[in-house]
């Protein structure tokens, strides 16, 4: 998510950081690219029009003329009004109501309703430790009631049943009750959605709002629909008193004008971004770390917070301690690295929260994906446990074997080998001397080893 918009941002703040000196002039050259840069990552008018003002107003005010590093304080002030923009701090679901608290969402068809659903009942019993009911009241669409079926069971929540002949409301009443019964903390409410805004499906969910009266109602939208999604959130928003937005599909969307433009032609806050498709992938929204982002600052807060939840602490200090002993590192424990890489949501995410990884060259960013993990992950998995322990004995005839077997090419094998000798390189720096040795290596702060980066990554 808004690489592109992080891409032209950078270059021009690049030459603005060297400045000594900013004059209207230049400044007013610069703001002219930052304008054309929002509007081409499809920001609404009206936001960029204010945004651009108001930055204009800061700069040529005192606060950049005092200061020794002008381009330095330009930036800053680039940043914290992307920060306002966008609602200045993370708004965290209310659910301090008497239990059960009620969450119902809603959005057009396809935008990802029914996913967000399961992943925020994750998200609330893996966090939020609570005891979540979730309740599909879609009955146009019976594949919607059996996908939340399916998705609760893989989130390990409860589902409340309901069908397609019965009216919305009703479902949703006796879904309350049963949650009162079975004292749930949350009950998430899965409404119906159509291809477009129509009076009928409004009139629906402000019967459904009505009936249930709940804590939150979430509006969920498709941010690669760039201005239809903040023109629909606009609609929804004054038919019903919603209060966040869940955010879907970031992966996906290059541009990310809809982060940017909903709040302010709204006035209500993103509440969760939707990452990717697996149930793990939804994100609080933190407007300062989304800013850093965009700004290609990177995101070292939710990187560490992704570490922390997701890293076997166990397999680690197991790792630690053999490379202590002077044990050396094998291919069991490559795989193992590489396993708890997919478990704290993947290399692309971990990538684009790494201060400057945003400007990264493309054809970097292609050597290291999931699909590559999960298919270096099978290579191993096709290795007797001797050739894991002892990768020097893997012959010819063994990795032709290796690869036949985990259905990949004897020269998968090879660049698999190869990327593990480099990473076996960094563990004897790290066994010697840390990570400031194994940084040293790959050229100070930045630098990638020889042929990109191995998917391990580093040391977990």
């Amino acid at each position: 998510m808004f690489s592109n918009l992080s891409e032209r941002l950078d270059g021009v703040m690049k030459r603005l950081r060297g400045q000594g000196r900013l004059s209207e002039e230049n400044i007013q050259d610069t703001l002219r690219e930052v304008r054309m840069a929002l509007l081409e990552a499809d920001v609404a008018l009206p936001v960029v029009r204010e945004f651009v003002k108001d930055v204009k107003e800061r700069a040529l005010g005192e606060e950049v003329k005092r200061s020794l590093t002008p381009g330095q304080a330009f930036v800053k002030i680039v940043k914290e009004e992307l920060v306002r923009v966008m609602g200045e701090s993370n708004d965290a679901l209310n659910l301090s109501a008497r239990p059960p608290a009620v969450v119902m969402v809603a959005g057009l068809q396809g935008a990802g309703k029914t996913t967000s659903v399961a992943k925020l009942a994750r998200f609330l019993r893996e966090r939020e430790k609570k005891k979540v009911l979730v309740v599909s009241c879609d009955v146009y669409r019976p594949a919607a009631i059996d996908q939340l079926r399916t998705l609760a069971d893989e989130v390990e929540v409860e589902f409340f049943p309901s069908s397609g002949d019965q009216k919305p409301e009703a479902i949703a009443r006796a879904a309350l009750e049963h949650a009162r019964k079975q004292f749930h903390d949350v009950l998430l409410v899965d409404t119906a959605g159509r291809l477009h805004v129509d009076e009928a499906m409004m009139a629906e969910v402000q019967q459904l709002h009505a009936a249930l009266d709940p804590v939150e109602t979430l509006f969920v939208v498709d941010s690669m629909t760039g201005q239809d999604a903040v023109n629909t959130a606009k609609a929804f928003n004054d038919a019903l008193p919603l209060t966040g937005v869940i955010l879907t599909k970031t992966d996906g969307d290059a541009r990310g004008g809809a982060a940017l433009s909903i709040r302010h032609v709204t006035g209500k806050p993103i509440k969760f971004l939707g990452v990717g498709e697996k149930t793990k992938a939804l994100e609080p929204f933190h407007p300062e770390r989304v800013a850093s982002r965009i700004l290609g600052m990177g995101d070292v807060l939710s990187l560490v917070e992704e570490v922390e939840r997701g890293v076997d602490r166990a397999e680690a200090e197991k790792l630690t301690r053999k490379l202590k002993k002077g044990k050396g590192f094998d291919l069991e424990d490559f795989r193992s690295q590489m396993s708890q890489l997919t478990k704290v949501g993947g290399v692309g995410s971990l990538m684009e929260k790494l201060p400057g990884m945003g400007q990264m060259s493309d054809k970097l960013k292609g050597q290291v994906n999931d699909k590559d993990v999960a298919r270096l992950v099978a290579i191993i998995n096709s290795m007797t446990p001797e050739e894991r322990r002892k990768p020097d004995i893997i012959s010819g005839s063994r990795k032709r074997r290796i690869a036949t077997g985990s259905g990949t090419q004897v020269q998968d094998v090879n660049r698999l080998l190869k990327q593990f000798k480099q990473m076996q390189k960094m563990m004897k720096q790290f066994q010697k001397g840390g990570m400031k040795k194994m940084m040293r290596q790959f050229g100070g702060r930045g630098g990638m080893p020889p042929g990109g980066m191995p998917p391990g990554g580093f040391p977990m």
